[in-house]
């Protein structure tokens, strides 16, 4: 049977030639430009996820602000976007700060997460300016306390909290369970002990609380359950230690289309459900409810990003399976390796070919190195041939790897039917740089 397409990326189709379009730009032309592997992103798609996450909050809440979680993609020019679109931003890293400081990002408007930040850390990102730390345990907040008391100035900081709820979602992506790493859990009375000891810090200034449930969650139910323990937290502490959250982060995680059975998840409906209730719980409670944070990051890039590949081998073998090998694999995608994630993989040019049922494989010397195992492309598929990796705007260039020394792939922004270089494609003598 011939390939049934459906397009699961609105900026996404086919021109009349049958060849994939991204973002209005035609595919072919791109790779032979700038080579493959490469990936693309759609700078207007990603420009209209943040207007749609701003537009929701400020129509839904009193006070609210979105943070775009740089971990999804880290790079200059997509800094210099969020600045751009009126954007905060959370950072997990030192790198991360560098390249938002690098895009004149305002780093005041900027979160500093992690679970284990180091002394170092600490400093630079005080010095640099960061406007909050998002504190994960004790012994960052006495390291934040003592580093900005010999700065002499006050850091803000919320705490990490664990709420206790389980999305449903793979257990790796999973992060807002009693017994996740990240955060103080309310269940054990940590969370309590930890607001206790900020607020007696000299140095820290606490203005409120964040937790995170997870990723690829589609069921909006996750974040009112999360919002009503985090607001009986917020309660709780206003009654036992008289301190009123100015803030609370109900962190990121809403899912993506990577294949056409998952939904599409309505934003707008969304945050109009969670505002609804975090008003009315607030309410119940007798409490002002704080300002209200986001941290979307996949949402905000995910389908913004495609990858293309050249395929280079295919090999059938009878009675078992077929294998279509390509120029890129886990050094620019490990997140099939790592979760067994689902993904859409299109022919670039349209096939009148029958179907058949292949897995697709990556270059390194590696037998865990696959894209996607048992999809369907044309039987005519052969050496030479395009494919294009769909929603792969978020964790594949923040996650990729020189593993098997192999240079990175470029990055290129399509912004009105025009293609600009963002990352220039790694060289061997880019990999061989920092040996001495």
């Amino acid at each position: 049977m011939l390939l049934k397409e459906k397009m699961i990326c609105p900026n996404l189709e086919r021109d009349k030639s049958g060849e994939l379009c991204f973002g209005g730009v035609r595919l072919s032309p791109l790779a032979e430009k700038y080579g493959t592997p490469l990936y693309l992103y759609d700078e207007d798609r990603i420009r209209d996820r943040c207007r749609t996450y701003i537009g929701a909050v400020n129509k839904y809440f009193e006070s609210a602000r979105v943070l775009y979680a740089s971990k999804a993609a880290s790079f200059t020019r997509l800094y210099e976007i969020m600045r751009e679109e009126g954007m905060g931003i959370d950072v997990v890293s030192i790198g991360e700060i560098y390249s938002a400081r690098k895009a004149g990002f305002d780093l005041s408007g900027a979160y500093f997460h992690s679970n284990n930040k180091t002394d170092y850390d600490v400093e630079y990102a005080i010095d640099a300016g960061v406007g909050y730390f998002v504190v994960d345990n004790a012994e960052e907040l006495y390291a934040i306390d003592r580093i900005a008391s010999e700065r002499g100035v006050s850091q803000k900081v919320l705490l990490r909290i664990t709420p206790g709820i389980d999305p449903h979602t793979y257990a790796a992506v999973a992060t807002g369970k009693v017994d996740s790493k990240f955060g103080s859990a309310i269940e054990t009375g940590q969370a309590l002990e930890i607001t206790s000891l900020a607020l007696s810090l000299s140095s820290v200034k606490l203005v409120g609380f964040h937790c995170h449930v997870g990723s690829q969650v589609f069921d909006a139910d996750v974040y009112l359950k999360a919002a009503r323990v985090m607001l009986d937290f917020v309660k709780d502490i206003f009654d036992r230690l008289d301190f009123l959250a100015e803030e609370l982060d109900i962190g990121g995680g809403f899912g993506v289309r990577y294949v056409e059975s998952q939904p599409e998840i309505d934003i707008d409906k969304s945050i109009m459900e969670v505002a609804a209730f975090m008003r009315a719980y607030a309410r119940e409670l007798g409490i002002t409810l704080p300002t209200v944070l986001f941290e979307p990051g996949r949402s905000i890039v995910a389908d913004a990003g495609l990858t293309l590949y050249t395929v280079g081998t295919v090999k059938r073998i009878p009675g078992y399976k077929s294998y279509v090998s390509v120029d890129g694999g886990m050094t620019d995608n490990p997140r099939y390796a790592l979760y067994g994630s689902p993904y859409t993989i299109l022919p670039v040019i349209e096939s009148a070919s029958e179907s058949e049922t292949v897995s697709v494989v990556g270059r390194c010397c590696e037998s865990g190195d696959i894209i996607q195992e048992n999809i369907p492309l044309p039987s005519s598929v052969s050496r030479g041939d395009l494919l294009a990796c769909l929603t792969t705007g978020a964790y594949h260039y923040s996650m990729s790897s020189n593993y098997n020394k192999l240079p990175r792939p470029p990055v290129v922004m399509l912004a009105g039917g025009v293609d600009k270089l963002a990352i220039r494609r790694e060289t061997p003598e880019d990999l061989c740089a920092l040996e001495v």
